[in-house]
C-alpha cells in the first residue's frame, strides 16, 4: 500500500491533533427536527466523560502491560473500548515500514481473521489518516469528501444508514504505522460527541503505539539473538535464564520465572533505557522499590545518585523540606542549611513511593518540579535547576482518585508517562517454590540452621492466597522456620493448618467484603497435598503448576453477586452501589468484577444509577 501524502479535500472536522496534540474539532451539530433534541442536549456531562475516559484509559493500560501476544492485546483493546465509546465496529491496523498490512484486528479476533477486518476497512480514508498524520472525524460518511463510493459500500452507509466515522493515526516517535478506527450507526437520539470520543481514541492510539514499539524492538531483538548478532542481545540475554536457576536479575529481591515476572523484566530492561517518568502500580508488598531499583541501575544514570523517600510517612511541612530542601533559619530548628532530595538526585533518580498519599498543596508543588525541573529551596527565593528522573509508586487507584477531585489530573499525567503494572504473587504462583526456597536460605545463614522444605510444606504455600504479596510470604517463613521443631519445615508448622494465621483471616476477610456477606471471620482452609509438589531439600525446589484463585467466578451482567440465599443479584449489586458512593468502579471491586461487568449487572437488572 503506497500512502503519498498529498492535500486534504476535506474541510469539516478534518484538521485533528497532531504529533500527540489534542485540539477541540469543529463538528457540525446535528439539526433539529420536530419531536427531537439536538445533538448538545444528549451531550454526556463533561464531568463523567472525564471520569468514563479516566477508567477506560486505566482498564486498556492494563490490558497492554499484560504478557499477551500483540495481536491479542489489540483485540482486547477494541473489547475494553466498547464500553466507553458507542460503536459498531472498532479496527486497529498496522503496517511494516513498506507500508504493507501486518496487522489488522477487532473484538472478535481470531488466528487467520485478519482479512476479514481488512476489508472492513474504508481504503480511501486510511490512506488519507496514513498521508496526512491527522485524525479523519465523519458525522456522516454519505457527505463526506474522505470516503469514497467503494468505502460507503463497505461501511454500509446509505441514505436511510446513516454512518458515522472516527479514525486515529497511530505513531511510534514521529512516524505513524497504523490507525484505529471506529464507526457507528448514527440517529438523532444518538447520546455521544464526537470532539470528546476523538480525543479518547488519540489517548489509546498513543498507548497503542508504545506498546506496539515495544514488541518489534523485542522482536528484531529476539532474530538478533537467532542470528548471533551483537548490539542490544546483552539485556535479554540477563532475562533470559533456565528456569531450574534461582538467578537474580541485577538487583538482589526480585526472584522467579513466571511467565508474569519475565514480562515486567522485559518492560523494565526497554523503560530503562529512557529518560521518561515511571509510575509502578501495584498492590502492596509486590516489590515496587526492587523494580525502581532495577530501573536505575540498567539505566544510563546507574552510576549517579538512587534517591528514595515515602510521601506517607511525612508531614506535608516536613516533606517539602525533605524534597527540595532548606535554608539556615527558615524555621525554628533549621540551624544549619541543607539539601533536599531532589537536589542531592541531580543526574540521578527520585524514587518517591506511596504518591497518591500527598496532600492537594503539595502536588501543586511537584507539578511544577516535574514540569520545570527546578525549585527554591524553604526559606529561599534561589532558583535551583536539577536533571532528576522521577519514578513514582501507589497502590492507590488514581484514576478514581482523580475522579473525586483527590488527585490533581495535570499531576496524574505528568506522573503516569510508562505505567508498569506489578503482578501480585497470586499471579505468578510458580515463582512462590523459588521465593520461599530463598527466604529461607537466608533464614538459614541468619541463624545458623539447615532447614529445608517438605513437599506438602510447598503445597501448603502454593495454595495460599498471600493478600500481603512476597512480604507476606517472607514473613510466613521467616514464622513457620522459627517455630519448626525438626531439620525440615513440614504441613503441621503453618500457623494455618491450625486455624491460627491472622492473615488467612484477612483474606477471607476480603472474601466476605466482595460476597457482602456479613459474618464471623473464619481462616481459610489449606487444599490437601497432590502429588504435583516437589520437595525441595537442597535449595532447590521444582516449580509447581499455579493453582487457580480461590475466589469463586464471577461473570457479567448475571453474575453470582454474593452467595447469601437471602439476597438477590439484584439486591446484592444495589447494596454495593450504595455502599461505593455510586461509583460504578469502587462497586466493581468491592464484587471482584470490571466496571464493564458492572455496567452490563446495572443494565441487566434495571438499577437507576443515583446521582450524588
Amino acid at each position: 500500500m503506497q500512502h503519498n501524502a498529498r492535500k486534504s479535500e476535506q474541510g469539516d472536522g478534518e484538521h485533528g491533533p497532531h504529533n500527540g496534540d489534542v485540539v477541540m474539532l469543529h463538528i457540525a451539530s446535528v439539526r433539529e427536527r420536530p419531536g427531537s433534541k439536538s445533538e448538545t442536549d444528549h451531550a454526556v456531562p463533561i464531568v463523567q466523560w472525564h471520569e468514563s475516559v479516566l477508567t477506560g484509559i486505566f482498564e486498556i493500560s492494563k490490558v497492554l502491560t499484560a504478557p499477551y501476544r500483540l495481536e491479542v492485546a489489540l483485540a482486547n483493546v477494541i473489547d475494553r473500548l466498547q464500553s466507553f465509546v458507542q460503536m459498531r465496529l472498532g479496527i486497529v491496523s498496522l503496517f511494516d515500514d513498506d507500508g504493507v498490512p501486518d496487522i489488522t484486528v477487532g473484538a472478535d479476533w481470531s488466528e487467520g481473521s485478519d482479512e476479514h477486518y481488512r476489508t472492513r476497512l474504508p481504503q480511501k480514508a486510511i490512506d488519507q489518516i496514513m498521508a496526512t498524520d491527522r485524525p479523519l472525524v465523519a458525522e456522516n460518511v454519505a457527505v463526506h469528501s474522505g470516503f469514497s463510493a467503494a468505502d460507503m459500500g463497505v461501511l454500509g452507509a446509505s441514505d436511510n444508514m446513516r454512518v458515522s466515522f472516527i479514525g486515529v493515526p497511530i505513531r511510534i516517535d514521529a512516524k505513524v504505522v497504523g490507525t484505529l478506527t471506529i464507526d457507528r450507526i448514527l440517529d438523532y437520539g444518538s447520546n455521544f460527541r464526537l470532539d470528546y470520543d476523538v480525543r479518547l481514541l488519540t489517548m489509546v492510539a498513543n498507548l497503542v503505539g508504545q506498546t506496539v514499539k515495544l514488541h518489534r524492538f523485542f522482536k528484531s531483538d529476539r532474530e538478533r539473538l537467532m542470528a548471533g548478532k551483537d548490539g542490544l542481545q546483552k539485556p535479554l540475554s540477563e532475562l533470559k535464564h533456565p528456569a531450574g536457576e534461582r538467578k537474580k536479575f541485577q538487583i538482589e529481591g526480585i526472584i522467579g520465572d513466571s511467565p508474569a515476572l519475565r514480562g515486567l523484566l522485559a518492560k523494565i530492561a526497554v523503560v530503562a533505557e529512557s529518560n521518561s517518568t515511571v509510575l509502578l502500580r501495584g498492590e502492596s508488598g509486590t516489590g515496587k522499590e526492587l523494580v525502581a531499583k532495577a530501573v536505575h541501575e540498567l539505566s544510563p544514570r546507574a552510576k549517579r545518585p538512587f534517591i528514595k523517600l515515602n510521601c506517607a510517612a511525612l508531614h506535608e511541612t516536613v516533606l517539602e523540606s525533605e524534597l527540595f530542601g532548606h535554608e539556615k533559619g527558615a524555621f525554628t530548628s533549621a540551624f544549619n542549611s541543607r539539601k533536599g532530595r531532589f537536589e542531592l538526585a541531580d543526574k540521578g533518580t527520585l524514587f518517591l513511593d506511596e504518591i497518591g498519599e500527598i496532600s492537594a498543596s503539595f502536588q501543586a508543588k511537584l507539578l511544577r518540579v516535574l514540569q520545570e525541573q527546578e525549585f527554591e529551596r524553604v526559606g529561599s527565593n534561589q532558583t535551583i535547576k536539577v536533571d532528576v528522573r522521577v519514578i513514582a509508586a501507589t497502590n492507590k487507584n488514581l484514576e478514581e482518585a482523580v475522579a473525586r477531585n483527590e488527585f490533581r489530573a495535570d499531576l496524574y499525567y505528568r506522573l503516569c508517562v510508562v505505567p508498569l503494572l506489578l503482578p501480585p504473587l497470586r499471579e505468578r504462583r510458580s515463582d512462590i517454590p523459588l521465593l520461599a526456597v530463598e527466604f529461607l536460605e537466608n533464614f538459614n545463614s541468619e541463624n545458623g540452621r539447615t532447614l529445608t522444605f517438605d513437599a506438602s510444606a510447598i503445597e501448603v504455600l502454593m495454595n495460599c492466597g498471600f493478600p500481603g504479596n512476597v512480604r507476606e510470604l517472607e514473613n510466613c517463613v521467616q514464622r513457620s522456620a522459627t517455630l519448626a521443631p525438626g531439620p525440615a519445615i513440614v504441613r503441621n508448622d503453618f500457623a494455618c493448618c491450625h486455624g491460627q494465621c491472622l492473615s488467612a483471616m484477612l483474606w477471607k476477610s476480603r472474601s466476605d467484603e466482595i460476597a457482602l456477606q456479613p459474618g464471623r471471620i473464619v481462616p481459610v482452609p489449606v487444599k490437601p497435598a497432590t502429588p504435583r509438589a516437589e520437595a525441595a531439600t537442597s535449595g532447590a525446589v521444582a516449580a509447581v503448576q499455579p493453582v487457580g484463585s480461590e475466589r469463586a467466578p464471577l461473570a457479567a451482567g448475571g453474575a453470582v453477586l454474593g452467595s447469601d440465599a437471602k439476597m438477590t443479584n439484584r439486591e446484592r449489586l444495589i447494596a454495593a452501589m450504595e455502599r461505593s458512593g455510586w461509583v460504578q468502579a469502587k462497586a466493581a471491586r468491592l464484587l471482584g468484577l470490571t466496571p464493564r461487568q458492572i455496567g452490563y449487572a446495572l443494565r441487566k437488572y434495571g438499577v437507576e444509577i443515583k446521582r450524588l
